[in-house]
């Protein structure tokens, strides 16, 4: 199967292209920065195209039988601006659907689920659920997967310099995973999947754990400089959306992850595509 993968270098993107690369699959890589996609995987055929061209992304695709989607909405993104789950997916389906491409591969989330509960609404989660709508009503196949909390947003997105940031409080357990175990799952999705068959996976880690606990491990675990937590009191962050996008989109998703009731639903996941073993401590030693 040769695979086109879009982002292909972001902080889940990178583990997922590796273990494609790993199981054996011709990739392609269509990325805005040729020169920085390159330099991450130097043997690995790379085009230039950006999802606002359905022209570039026809001629990205050629010969593709299948395509990845690695996207997100930027913290500092406004309702009103291009996004890359909404036109630009648009852009790709159509592409996708004039070449010949027979699947799409896409990530989305499990805590987009926390729309409408206690009155919660965002704009963000209207994207990417109209995202996995437009997805199913394109006549593609699909394959689509619902992760929970990565492991490594713990040493990404909410990592400053050697604090590890959190905000308010929660009893909830969302059942972390590590981004190189969700790689080895969708390759193993990829290797399993049937001509025309649709696929929809949830995606967690080996154990429920809070996300204080989680971040507590980590830290404890991290040997290659002192770290510690820091935790901001919600209202603050809340009161901060007023002025900036980024706490706003900071806000929302504390909100969502601070509540969504989540519970063990990967048994079919684990039973098809592997259970995933990596623990927070061994994700602490690994990077």
């Amino acid at each position: 199967m040769h695979i086109a993968i879009v982002g292909a270098t972001g902080m889940l993107g990178q583990p997922v292209t590796r273990e494609l690369i790993r199981a054996g699959f011709a990739v392609r890589l269509i990325a805005r920065d040729v020169a920085k996609t390159r330099a991450l995987f130097p043997n690995i055929d790379v085009v230039s195209a950006d999802l606002r061209n359905v022209d570039a992304l026809r001629d990205a695709l050629v010969g593709m039988d299948a395509v990845y989607l690695n996207l997100s909405i930027r913290q500092d993104e406004k309702q009103s601006d291009f996004h890359t789950e909404a036109e630009g997916l648009q852009n790709l389906i159509l592409a996708a659907q004039s070449t010949g491409v027979k699947r799409i591969g896409y990530l989305s989330s499990i805590i987009i689920r926390y729309q409408g509960m206690n009155g919660f609404r965002w704009w963000v989660f209207d994207v990417k659920q109209a995202a996995v709508e437009r997805i199913k009503e394109s006549g593609l196949p699909y394959s689509i997967f619902y992760p929970s909390c990565f492991m490594d947003s713990m040493n990404g997105t909410q990592r400053a310099g050697r604090f590890i940031l959190l905000v308010g409080r929660s009893g909830v357990k969302p059942m972390y995973i590590a981004a190189s175990d969700y790689g080895r799952q969708v390759a193993r999705a990829f290797q399993l999947v049937k001509d025309g068959q649709n696929q929809e996976y949830i995606i967690q880690g080996p154990e429920a754990v809070t996300q204080h606990e989680a971040a507590e491990r980590f830290v404890k675990a991290y040997a290659k400089e002192k770290l510690r937590t820091v935790t901001t009191p919600s209202f603050l962050m809340k009161l901060g959306g007023f002025f900036t996008a980024q706490a706003d989109y900071g806000w929302h998703i504390t909100e969502a992850l601070n509540n969504y009731p989540e519970g063990f639903e990967s048994q079919k996941t684990w039973d098809e595509l592997g259970k995933p073993t990596t623990t927070i401590e061994q994700f602490a030693g690994s990077i």
